[in-house]
């Protein structure tokens, strides 16, 4: 279902109030999504680092405590906190290497401190989301996420060796084959309630043929209590800062913001299949998201738990299968999840599946992970800069997994911190990212004012004066012009508006490349977007063609002169960016 299609199919937008009836039953359904992932996860990483079975069990009942919690708390919009949303949290394949590396070196306390540490990059993506949409690119986040499925492979792998003692040595990839296979044909052919059971019905497939082998434990499930608390498990939180927690930090996190950047597209994503009419993204949502999901880092390393993530993809498959997007639904999920938590009878189930069937279910993501760095890295275009930066970081980050050359000569020290592929592959690629935005904004503009029709002549003149340095010929430099005065007349429409009757202040920045000028004007609004308006436009004119405002006016005019508007509105900011062409 295309987005425009789950947009037309809502019934039930975020702020409509949805029958309780209704509102149950699809929490139900959410809270099947989210459930296996997030036992799975979080049981995987505490096996695969041979922890005992008070903590795994500890784990996964921590998991799910926190991700209901937060999941509601994403529903309900309080302040800067929260995107109002169905927006639901599990645990984060993107953590499992790294996870698994901070239980073995420090146990569940060297997990927990880094874990609620990492939450600094939430707190820094939230306040500098703006100034880091130029470095933290799609290239980048792409490049991440790819070397994060490749350090997720040997685990996978490992995870598919491993069978009990006393059974047959081939039972794994046996078990391990029939889950890829029940993973990989459900992802291509379900449909509608299948999309909502395909987890449970890959893992149910694989624990059937594990059974078969003598490698499922039931016993696990018998000995769980139906109602009740682990007995124990709960890490003693004595953090010990030494090489191993500072070597690891930076790691933590780097994926924290990969995983923040991802919570961004994918707020982006719900949002397109929250409403009944297409809209512009409104970051002020995205940034309400960032906040919890940082917050609930460190209530994840409070309690025990392994790092929980923000996911569209669930919230967009619940949506277009149900039609039901209310903001209600979420805060019955997070309720659900909470009494899933408690009742240990149903975690065990999936606490018995075996590390065969674990490994090829995470292999499944690992591969989904990697396509989604690919198309991540892809988006907007790949340029030859681009292809460099992508291709140069990824080889040596796949490189460094491979190879212990620069730990060996780094020492002790900064050894480890160069050891970890994804942290090299990551800063080799901001590094050049940056270097590229350098070289390629020497020839930018600046220029700063007071946002009023007052600042026409210095805006003209300004663009005169860039159209002249071109050398571009008088029907491109009046196209500029023009362009840049109906954006300034659109954005003094939409400030008159503003309630605390304050001017603010105006930022062009003008950037030129080959034959197009792209004009970033940044200021500060309230509530309407200027996208919106565009969007809305056409509708209008085939509505009553003889009806047009002065507003209307100048976006049209606006929409005639340049090649493309885009508008994002942030806390405290609003950019919009025009991009004119022009010609000698």
């Amino acid at each position: 279902m295309s987005a425009d299609e789950a947009d037309a199919a809502v019934r039930y937008e975020p702020d409509d109030r949805c029958p309780e009836r209704v509102s149950i039953s699809v929490a139900l359904q959410g809270v099947l999504l989210v459930v296996a992932p997030t036992v799975l996860l979080a049981s995987f990483a505490a096996q695969a680092s041979d922890q005992d079975d008070s903590y795994v069990s500890w784990a996964v009942f921590a998991a799910l405590l926190a991700s209901g919690i937060l999941t509601a708390w994403q529903a309900s919009r309080v302040g800067r906190f929260g995107a109002g949303l169905v927006f639901m949290v599990s645990a984060s394949p993107s953590y499992v290497a790294i996870s698994i590396l901070a239980l073995s070196e420090g146990g569940p306390t060297m997990l927990s401190s880094l874990t609620a540490a990492a939450a600094i990059s939430y707190v820094l993506l939230s306040f500098w989301l703006p100034k880091l949409r130029k470095i933290i690119t799609p290239l980048v986040s792409g490049t991440v996420l790819m070397l994060i499925a490749v350090t997720l492979l040997p685990v996978c792998f490992n995870g598919i060796r491993n069978v009990p003692d006393g059974t047959l040595a081939a039972g794994g990839p046996i078990v391990g084959l029939v889950t890829l296979i029940a993973a990989t044909g459900l992802a291509l052919r379900a449909r509608g309630a299948w999309r909502i059971w395909a987890p449970l019905i890959t893992i149910g497939a694989g624990c059937g043929v594990a059974l078969l082998f003598g490698m499922y434990d039931a016993g696990v499930i018998v000995e769980a209590p139906w109602i009740g608390l682990p007995g124990a498990g709960f890490p003693d939180f004595e953090p010990n800062f030494g090489v191993s927690f500072w070597s690891l930090l930076p790691v933590f996190a780097l994926v924290a913001l990969v995983d923040g950047i991802k919570n961004i597209g994918d707020n982006v994503l719900v949002q397109q299949h929250s409403w009944r009419t297409r809209r512009v993204t409104d970051f002020r949502r995205v940034q309400g998201s960032i906040n919890v999901t940082g917050a609930g880092l460190v209530l994840a390393g409070a309690v025990g738990s392994p790092p929980l993530c923000s996911y569209g993809t669930y919230s967009v498959a619940l949506t277009s299968f149900t039609q039901v997007a209310a903001r209600r639904v979420g805060v019955y999920i997070g309720a659900g999840l909470v009494a899933v938590a408690l009742l240990p009878k149903l975690s065990a189930v999936l606490l018995a599946v075996p590390g065969p069937v674990a490994g090829s279910y995470l292999l499944s993501i690992a591969g989904l992970l990697f396509v989604g760095g690919i198309r991540t890295a892809l988006h907007g275009g790949l340029g030859a800069r681009d292809a460099v930066i992508l291709g140069v970081a990824f080889a040596l980050g796949a490189g460094i997994e491979q190879d212990t050359l620069i730990a060996d000569l780094l020492g002790d020290v900064w050894g480890p911190l160069a050891n970890n592929g994804v942290m090299v592959g990551a800063f080799s690629a901001v590094v050049m990212v940056m270097l590229s935005n350098f070289i390629g904004g020497r020839d930018r503009s600046r220029l700063d004012a007071t946002l009023s029709t007052a600042c026409l002549p210095e805006l003209d003149e300004f663009l005169s004066g860039l159209a002249a340095r071109l050398r571009w010929n008088d029907v491109s430099t009046q196209r500029l012009r023009s362009a840049g005065e109906e954006t300034l007349m659109s954005l003094v429409d939409l400030d008159e508006t503003a309630p605390n009757g304050a001017v603010p202040r105006l930022i062009v920045v003008a950037r030129p490349a080959d034959a197009v000028v792209e004009l970033e004007f940044m200021a500060v609004f309230d509530d309407e977007n200027l996208e919106d308006r565009l969007a809305y436009l056409g509708e209008e004119a085939e509505a009553a063609p003889g009806s047009v405002d002065a507003s209307a006016m100048t976006l049209r005019l606006l929409r005639h002169y340049t090649s493309s508007v885009q508008h994002q509105k942030y806390h405290g900011l609003d950019v919009v960016t025009v991009q004119v062409s022009g010609s000698r």
